[in-house]
């Protein structure tokens, strides 16, 4: 499975790329050298993020539906228990 961002996403990722370089680095890099080193991060190393960030969305999950229960349970056998109260109450 690759990794594919919006073109809008892309053109921002290659102009910060490009920023890092001249900022950071002796050489500055092209446009066409920062969309081809997007690629490659987006194919080698975007496969980690993104499989953290399942992991990381699956045990939240699993941590809001081990919660549920809590949250929507319901007593069981209540009707009488009211009369009874009612009747203790007078």
């Amino acid at each position: 499975m690759s990794i594919e961002i919006s073109k809008e996403a892309r053109q921002q990722a290659i102009a910060s790329i490009e920023r890092y370089f001249r900022e950071n680095m002796e050489e500055p890099i092209g446009n066409i050298g920062a969309g081809a080193l997007l690629g490659f991060f987006l194919e080698e190393v975007g496969p980690v993020v993104y499989n953290k960030a399942v992991t990381d969305v699956q045990e939240r999950l699993q941590s809001r539906l081990s919660e549920v229960d809590l949250e929507v349970h319901e007593d069981e056998f209540q009707y009488w228990r009211k009369f009874d109260k009612q009747k203790k109450g007078r």
